[in-house]
């Protein structure tokens, strides 16, 4: 039996320069090169600003240059239907045996966990949910995108139910869980219909917004699935608040059902997440963010009280 492969060290600084000067050399001027610096600091460091106009990713194993391999590709297929949402590699390889990068361009703007989303930002995610509803999915599965059953989320709300008791009452009260009760949680099951390409990752540090609050970007599409388009909606209400969210994807043609199914996925995560870092969290720092989405996510809607829906229009798409 072969023995498993040591992991590859982080890169360093110096790694990351001599790259840079490689890929970067018509542009750069004799010296050091460009600037480079870690996007976050503390720990191991895969992902680098590069100057002010491009970032750095480096693939840390190789399941991860597969998925950017994947992501690289997708990117071509779906930029026509989302446009500018996209970012663009200007160039790829390997920074390692096996490992794979890539250099984008830095799209501008700052991180949606920053800046708040307009009304005219609220219309950008509406047509980037349209936009990935568009994206042949025969195609995406040609590139390696999975399919992903949906979620119970009768199963996730008994789960949330459960945590909410590990919460202390000051942070968040169970009985907010009354507004869906189980029976209105089956009635929310995901609907037959052809699935979609979904981001399945719509987070706000995902958001490149702009300081007029228009999002001008959206980052790292190597979870991105074939599946659940109340995914996307759910990961909404996290980065921008559940009545942002809600009105996103009305604006995008989806209808009551996905809307409130959406939302409460992102309600249950948030208070499943939060219970367990209070268990034992083991990312102090973490706490702050967890504790935004679970207020974003619990946002009150002007349709707050899920009823019966069997017959409700505009359940589509």
């Amino acid at each position: 039996m072969n023995p498993t492969p040591a992991p590859t060290p982080p890169p360093t600084s110096e790694t990351v320069r001599r790259l840079v000067r490689a890929l970067l050399s018509d542009d750069a001027a004799p010296g050091p090169g460009p600037d480079v610096r870690p996007v976050r600091e503390g720990g191991g460091h895969h992902t680098w600003w590069v100057g002010r106009r491009h970032v750095l990713r480096l693939a840390p194993d190789r399941k991860a240059s597969l998925r950017q391999r994947r992501e690289l590709r997708l990117r071509g297929l779906i930029r026509p239907f989302v446009g500018g949402a996209v970012p663009v590699s200007v160039a790829r390889g390997e920074w390692a045996s096996g490992l794979s990068y890539t250099l984008d361009t830095k799209v501008p703007g700052v991180s949606g966990e920053e800046q708040a989303v307009s009304a005219l930002g609220e219309a950008d995610l509406a047509d980037l949910l349209t936009g990935l509803r568009e994206v042949p999915v025969r195609q995406a599965e040609t590139l390696g995108v999975p399919r992903t059953a949906p979620r119970s989320l009768e199963d996730l709300r008994a789960g949330a139910v459960r945590a909410a008791g590990r919460i202390p009452a000051e942070e968040f009260d169970p009985a907010r869980f009354d507004q869906l009760a189980a029976p209105a949680a089956v009635q929310l099951g995901a609907q037959t219909g052809p699935a979609v390409l979904v981001h399945h990752g719509l987070l706000g540090e995902h958001l490149v917004v702009s300081p007029d609050g228009r999002v001008r970007g959206v980052l790292d599409w190597t979870g991105t699935v074939i599946g659940d388009p109340a995914e996307d909606i759910a990961g909404l209400a996290l980065a921008v608040g559940a009545p942002a969210a809600v009105r996103a994807a009305t604006l995008a043609g989806y209808g009551a059902r996905p809307c409130l199914r959406g939302l409460w996925l992102a309600r249950c995560d948030t208070v499943i997440r939060l219970a367990d870092h209070h268990r034992g969290g083991r990312e102090p720092g973490r706490l702050p963010l967890l504790e935004a989405r679970l207020a974003r996510a619990w946002e009150s809607i002007l349709l707050e009280r899920v009823t019966d829906l069997r017959d409700a229009p505009g359940d589509a798409p």
